[in-house]
C-alpha cells in the first residue's frame, strides 16, 4: 500500500509538472502576476478608483456647478464633510460640492492618462517597429529625428500650444500623447531589432510577405508584453503632467476640473481652515498613481522572460 501511494504521489507530481510546462506564456504570466502581492494590491486600488469614477455620479447628491448658499456664510465652519446636507467631502470655497467635483476630476485625470498613453503607445509602437525592422539608413534617419525631438522641452511646447490655441481638453489629450511617444519608439525599436533576425521572420521574408504585413502580424504581437508594461507605467506620468499643467492654471476650463486643479485650489485655501479641499483630491491622486505603479511593476515581473 505504501509503495502504491508513493507511485500515485509521484504520478500526480509528474502530471502537475507537465501541466505547468504546457501552460501558455500568457497563462504563466497571469499566475505569476497574481502571486505578486503588490501587483494585486495595485489592481485592487485601480478597481477602487475606477469604481469611484464610474459610480460616483450616481451617489453624488449635488451637481458639479451648483452652489449651496446655505454654507456660503462661513465655509470653514459649515462647508466641511457632512452626510446630512449631502456634501460627503464638504464644499469648496465657492460652495460647490467637493464630492461631485472630485469624481469629475478623477474621470478627467484618468481619461488624460489613458487616452494620452494610448496615443503615445500607438504612435511609438508603429514608429519604433518600422525603424527597427527596416534598419540601415532609414533607421538612422528616424532615430535622429527622435533625438532632435527629445532635445526639445516638450512641456514648454505643450504649455505654448495651450496658450496659443486656448485651454482645450482635446488639445490636452492629443498634446500630451503626441509629445510622449519618443521613449516608447526607442524601446520598441530595440525589441524589434532583436526580433527581426528570428527564423519565422526570415521565412516570411523569403516567401515574399510584404513588410507591413510582417510588422503587423509577427513583430507587433511579440511586442505586446513590453508595450503593455510600458503603457501602465506611462499612464501615471501622463496624469502627473496634466496635474502640473492644471496646477499652473492652464488645464481644463471651468466648470470642468481635474485632480491637479482641485489640488491647486485646495492648496490655495488650506490656510483658511478648509483642509478637506486638499485632502480628498490628493488622496485619490496618490491612490491612482500608486495603483498604476504597482500594476506596472507587477506586469513587468510577470512578463519578464528572464524571471520565468
Amino acid at each position: 500500500m505504501l509503495i502504491e501511494k508513493q507511485k500515485m504521489e509521484s504520478l500526480s507530481e509528474a502530471m502537475n509538472e507537465e501541466a505547468e510546462k504546457g501552460r501558455s506564456p500568457w497563462a504563466d504570466a497571469r499566475v505569476r502576476f497574481f502571486k505578486n502581492r503588490q501587483a494585486v494590491i495595485g489592481l485592487c486600488l485601480l478597481i477602487f478608483v475606477l469604481a469611484f469614477a464610474i459610480f460616483g455620479p450616481f451617489i453624488a447628491r449635488w451637481p458639479i456647478d451648483e452652489i449651496d448658499f446655505m454654507v456660503m456664510g462661513d465655509i470653514a465652519r459649515d462647508g466641511g464633510p457632512s452626510f446630512a446636507n449631502g456634501h460627503y467631502f464638504g464644499t469648496d470655497d465657492l460652495g460647490r460640492d467637493l464630492f461631485a467635483r472630485t469624481v469629475l476630476g478623477t474621470q478627467i485625470s484618468l481619461a488624460v492618462g489613458l487616452i494620452g498613453a494610448a496615443i503615445a503607445v500607438l504612435v511609438g509602437t508603429v514608429y519604433g517597429a518600422a525603424s527597427g525592422f527596416f534598419g540601415g539608413r532609414t533607421d538612422n534617419v528616424m532615430m535622429r529625428i527622435v533625438d532632435i525631438l527629445l532635445a526639445i522641452p516638450y512641456m514648454f511646447v505643450l504649455i505654448l500650444l495651450l496658450v496659443m490655441f486656448g485651454r482645450s481638453l482635446v488639445l490636452l489629450f492629443v498634446g500630451i500623447g503626441l509629445l510622449s511617444w519618443l521613449e516608447m519608439s526607442r524601446i520598441v525599436r530595440g525589441q524589434t531589432l532583436s526580433l527581426k533576425g528570428r527564423e519565422y521572420i526570415e521565412a516570411a521574408r523569403a516567401t515574399g510577405v510584404p513588410s507591413a504585413t510582417i510588422i503587423r502580424r509577427h513583430i507587433v504581437p511579440n511586442l505586446l508584453g513590453v508595450v503593455i508594461v510600458y503603457a501602465t507605467l506611462l499612464v501615471p506620468g501622463m496624469i502627473l503632467q496634466e496635474s502640473f499643467i492644471s496646477f499652473l492654471g492652464l488645464g481644463v476650463q471651468e466648470p470642468l476640473t481635474s485632480l491637479g486643479a482641485l489640488i491647486s485650489e485646495g492648496a490655495a485655501t488650506m490656510n483658511y481652515g478648509t483642509l478637506w479641499q486638499l485632502i480628498f483630491p490628493l488622496f485619490f491622486f496618490i491612490v491612482t498613481l500608486f495603483s498604476f505603479f504597482f500594476l506596472g511593476d507587477g506586469l513587468r515581473d510577470a512578463l519578464d522572460p528572464k524571471d520565468r
